[in-house]
């Protein structure tokens, strides 16, 4: 568990966006969890999708809970290393290598729009594919319907977004079913994003914890639990974890 602290009940690497870019463009095999609180919460509560994310090679944290809780309670001085920040900067530096990319997941309107905005930033970005399916459960996602093409072209990074925790449990299912030497990274929102069809909120707010405000005011009804609830669990299960670890040095 090279770089990685436990919190709550998950492993998080201690990272950097450059090196977790670095990987992506010249490892092979890389599992790759993007976690914030609601994660971690979740994960906190269902041993399952614990085991899952904790047999990932590289879970980071998301959110400014995550990294915080990370650098307070091991002197690490962890920053936020978000879905967004790793999309994109991977698919910059990958320009030269000539990396290739798959996006698997979300709407074909807000992929083909990704597409187009990065044929016009990245004139020589490697594109392998893509596919939008409709919304399915995570057997018939890695069914051999969907992932006959993704092992015929084998991108470099596949790019998952499907929301958490079905882009996670269908990493794992993918691995565990099928050879493939591709990257997989589950990113969820961060395609939105980039494609500009939901706002995201500027990148000093979301440094100072403020980013679900944002998120809450585009999409109410579906967020508000995950935000009145998990959040306040992951207050809760954090100070729990800090006095514990507090209470063991003396």
């Amino acid at each position: 568990m090279e770089n990685k602290v436990k919190i709550l009940k998950t492993d998080i690497n201690q990272i950097k966006l450059n090196d977790l870019s670095n990987r992506l463009i010249n490892e092979e095999n890389l599992d790759v969890a993007v976690c914030n609180a609601n994660s971690l919460v979740r994960s906190y509560k269902d041993k399952d999708l614990q085991k899952i994310l904790n047999n990932f090679d590289i879970a980071t944290p998301d959110g400014f809970p995550v990294a915080k809780a990370s650098s307070i309670l091991y002197k690490n001085d962890q920053k936020r290393v978000d879905g967004y920040k790793i999309f994109n900067h991977t698919i910059e530096k990958s320009i030269e290598s000539g990396t290739s990319h798959y996006f698997f997941g979300n709407s074909e309107e807000v992929v083909e729009k990704i597409i187009t905005k990065f044929k016009k930033k990245y004139p020589s970005i490697n594109i392998a594919g893509y596919s939008c399916p409709p919304i399915l459960d995570v057997e018939k996602l890695a069914s051999d319907k969907y992932m006959e093409e993704i092992i015929k072209l084998e991108p470099k990074i596949i790019w998952l977004s499907f929301g958490f925790p079905k882009q996670e449990k269908l990493m794992s299912k993918i691995r565990k079913d099928y050879k493939l030497n591709s990257n997989l990274v589950g990113v969820g929102f961060t395609f939105d994003w980039t494609a500009e069809t939901k706002f995201k909120a500027p990148e000093f707010i979301a440094n100072l914890g403020l980013e679900w405000i944002f998120r809450l005011i585009q999409e109410p009804k579906r967020l508000y639990k995950r935000y009145l609830i998990d959040n306040t669990l992951f207050i809760f299960y954090f100070i729990k974890q800090y006095l514990e670890i507090k209470f063991k040095k003396h």
